[in-house]
């Protein structure tokens, strides 16, 4: 049932984003030197390492590591990065790990391949096991904001409370925040 709502959600956000998609393509081909989309090694389901698309928000030399664990993030932004990252909009190319089923809409937000930490303890609660989302429970209950244990306590109540509902509710929650903009690191 999952599966057969991420796919068709994910269709029906394919085709009404598209123009932009396209759109923001060119914007971040314009303003920066590099690919429009970068890919980055996550941590999927049963800890399988698979390649996320986000539209490129960051200049092509950042070292790569979670923002916060770089020194003033914001001198690797691109000229478009900022409003990229505050608006989510960098996230959209993860439609195509959704169709794919790399990714679902709603699960715990696919963890960098070198976020050892992280790892180990959605491993330790049984969280490794679910596909990581394009949103998620700790996302709507504090996002950037949340030390890693806390993060790893929301993923582990998703894991237990998790249903379509729930997944309307998450989604629902997505969409509030990213509108005000809450949470959102540069």
């Amino acid at each position: 049932m999952k599966r057969l709502f991420d796919l068709t959600l994910g269709m029906v956000a394919a085709v009404l984003l598209a123009i932009p998609f396209l759109l923001l393509a060119i914007l971040v081909r314009l303003t920066s030197a590099g690919p429009v989309i970068y890919w980055s090694d996550r941590v999927g389901a049963n800890n399988r390492i698979f390649r996320m698309p986000k539209f490129r928000s960051m200049r092509i030399d950042t070292p790569a590591v979670a923002t916060h664990l770089l020194q003033n993030p914001e001198q690797w932004l691109t000229p478009i990065g900022s409003f990229l990252r505050k608006s989510s909009l960098d996230e959209l190319p993860q439609l195509w790990s959704i169709l794919k089923g790399d990714m679902s809409f709603v699960g715990p937000r696919p963890a960098l391949f070198n976020q050892a930490d992280l790892i180990a303890l959605r491993t330790e609660k049984g969280v490794h096991e679910l596909l990581p989302g394009l949103t998620g429970w700790a996302q709507v209950n504090g996002r950037d904001e949340l030390p890693i244990p806390q993060k790893v306590q929301f993923d582990a109540e998703y894991l237990q409370r998790r249903s379509l509902l729930f997944d309307l509710k998450i989604l629902w929650m997505t969409a509030v925040k990213v509108l005000a903009k809450d949470g959102v690191s540069h």
